[in-house]
Formats: structure tokens, sequence, C-alpha cells
């Protein structure tokens, strides 16, 4: 019988992993399978790109993983369940339950809407492709002086305002912050960032708190309205309580809690990747959800699979956060580096620059995914004896 490995969800860290492990593994002795909601591989870093209507490449996963031995499963992932070995889905085939030896969880991220009453029924977001679908029409559905709010001062939220601010300029854009948009960024990088939104006419409503989003706009915690006839929601980031629901170790924001080789500390036959890992970085300060996150924690969870099925070292991936690579729209943009204690450098790269750079960036991120064995040893390995799922000589 083979070792039957099941990853959950396809985004940057899922297909890495994927991948990762497919180049590694025998496939003799092993069945890899990936189980994603969508046919098609979703670039999230461009979805404010999707949802002002520009065509973004979406690679089906079928392509991708072809001739990988990489199965891929299309079904809604409802339930985990370590004490069995199970996973719950919804599919074309109704619900079902997927066995496996060896589980890595990277179900990714969802915008969260913190307990803000209206969230869920009056705003748009673009953290999936689905809603930045939703957005793109509501966008193409607003005339002339329309009034668009985008609400959270991260990099969703500027990236999404000034995206939108470009692709649309006969649109009023604002753009509300709890504190200071890019506060975190060093002197010259906030001077650019602010000079941008005077370029492109982006209202900023800072240091304001939203207490409710209505159809037609949205009340700060003062008791100021602001007209919206469509409210973007980019303040942050929820995880999934599935990992949690299973009975899985997680910390107080649900992300899973692991070890150094990004193990379960709870079940040690499941592994985590992407946004849905708590890890720390090599000056032991949680990583930032984040692609760059995404792409750390895959290689390391996949190596560690690998390595402890296959009886080989593990290695040990250097979890390094260097910093943000920002789009302002398509033609400006922001790198912002910073030191091993994670304070911002004060020489950012800006304008048509950074911009290029962004975009090469995203360009060599979806061409890794989609050769995930290029370059990679060609040597695979074999199932190490007495693991889970090993083959039995008759």
């Amino acid at each position: 019988m083979k070792h039957r490995i099941l990853v959950l969800g396809a985004g940057y860290a899922g297909a890495i992993t994927a991948g990762a492990l497919a180049h590694r593994l025998r496939p003799e002795d092993f069945e890899i399978t990936l189980v994603n909601a969508a046919p098609v591989f979703v670039q999230r870093l461009r979805l404010h790109q999707v949802a002002t209507g520009q065509d973004v490449e979406a690679p089906a996963l079928s392509d991708i993983f072809a001739g990988t031995g990489v199965r891929v499963r299309l079904a809604k992932v409802t339930a985990v369940d370590p004490a069995s070995n199970t996973v719950a889905v919804t599919g074309e085939n109704g619900d079902e339950e997927i066995p496996y030896d060896t589980l890595c969880y990277t179900l990714g991220s969802a915008a969260a809407d913190h307990g803000v009453p209206g969230v869920a029924e009056h705003s748009f977001d673009s953290t999936g492709h689905s809603g930045a679908l939703r957005l793109r029409d509501r966008l193409g559905g607003l005339g002339k002086g329309g009034k668009v709010m985008v609400v959270g001062e991260g990099l969703t939220g500027i990236e999404t305002v000034t995206e939108i601010a470009e692709s649309r300029p006969d649109l009023s854009v604002s753009l509300v912050a709890r504190g200071e948009p890019g506060a975190w960024f060093s002197p010259a990088a906030r001077r650019h960032l602010d000079e941008t939104f005077d370029r492109l006419g982006v209202t900023v409503h800072d240091h304001t708190s939203i207490e409710r989003v209505e159809q037609t706009q949205v009340v700060s915690t003062d008791g100021t309205a602001y007209g919206s006839d469509a409210t973007v929601w980019a303040a942050g980031f929820s995880i999934s309580p599935i990992a949690a629901a299973g009975g899985l170790e997680v910390v107080d924001d649900g992300r899973m809690a692991v070890d150094r080789t990004m193990r379960s500390l709870s079940h040690p036959n499941v592994y985590a990747a992407g946004d849905t890992v708590f890890a720390a970085d090599n000056h032991g300060r949680p990583l930032p959800m984040s692609c760059a996150s995404a792409g750390y924690t895959a290689l390391q969870a996949a190596g560690s699979i690998a390595g402890r099925l296959t009886g080989q070292k593990i290695g040990m991936t250097k979890l390094t956060y260097f910093g943000n690579h920002i789009s302002l729209g398509r033609k400006d943009g922001l790198i912002q580096l910073v030191d091993g204690r994670s304070h911002s450098l004060s020489r950012p790269v800006r304008g048509r620059k950074a911009a290029r750079v962004k975009e090469g960036i995203l360009r060599m991120t979806l061409w890794t995914v989609r050769h995930p064995t290029f370059g990679m040893p060609k040597r695979k390995h074999r199932l190490a004896a007495g693991r889970p799922g090993e083959k039995v000589s008759a």
C-alpha cells in the first residue's frame, strides 16, 4: 500500500508543497493528492488587478501538475479529523471523506470582519478570486462620480485603493485607516506613498475606526458617516476554524502551532504551511502572512515530510523576512526592505523601478508554481521501513 500524502489548498503554499514533494518521492511508494475548491491556480497577489477588470492568468491545476504524479482533487474541505486520519470534503460527488497517512494543511486565509456589523452583508473584498470578481462587477456598474471606500491601511488596502484609483480616475476613491497608511515604512517610503495618494486623487481618512458598514455608507466610531457606493473591506485576515475544530493545536488567532520543521505540536503526522501556520523567523519573530512566508514554510514542510518518511536528513530552510514589495497601480510601486530586527531600512526602491521589480517577482512566482519540479534533484527516495502505509513484502 502506498503512503498517502494529502495537501489541503492549492494556493502558493499548497502548490509549492505538492510540487516539492513530487520531485523528492518515488511514485511507487507515495500517493500525493492536492485538494482545492477551484480548478485553477489563483494569483492572490494580483487579485486587486482582477477586481479592476484586468486579465490575470489563472492556469489550470491539472496542467500545472501534469506528469508530476500529483493527483488534483476538486473539492471544498469542510473538516479534518486527525483522530481517524481523514478529511471531510464536499465536491461533485457530494460529501466524502479522504483518508491520509500524512497531512499538510495549507488552506490559507480570508478577509477578517473583526465583528463589525454589516461587513458580510454590504462590503466587497479582493482576498479571494470569487470576491475579486464580485468587486469587479460592482466597480464596472459604477458611473462617473461613484464613491468607493477601501477600509484598511495594510498592504492589501494600499494596493487595492491605488489600483482602483489609477484604473478608474472617474470615481471618487477613499481609504479609511485606523492609524496611518504605511506607518511601518521608512520616512522616505511614507512620503512617496502620500505623494502617490495625492497624484491619484485618493482621499485618506486616517486614525478612523469603522463601527458599521451599511449599504450606501460606512459609519465611524465617532458617528461620522461616509457615503460609499462600493465598500471594499481590507482590514486584515482571518484563519479558518477547521484546524481548531478538528482538535489540532492552534495559537490564539487560529494558526497551527508547529515546531521548526512545520510539524504540528499535537499531531506528528500533520504539517502546515502558508498563512495557516504560526512560524517564527530566524530571529524568533512570527513570520507575517505573505507570499514569501508561504514559500519558505512550504519548502520546509515538504522537506520535513520527505525527510522523515524516507529516512533522509531534514534540512532547515531559512525563514527570513526581507520586507514588502507593493504595487501602487501599474506604473508605480514601493520596495521596503527591513533589517534583522524587522526595522525598515532608510532607502526604499520607489516609482517605476519598484513597479518593474514587483512585476518581475510576480512573474517569477507564477513560473515557479507552473514548473514545480524544475531545477530539482532528479533522485527520488523510497519510503523508509517502518513508516505508515509502507509496502509489505509477501
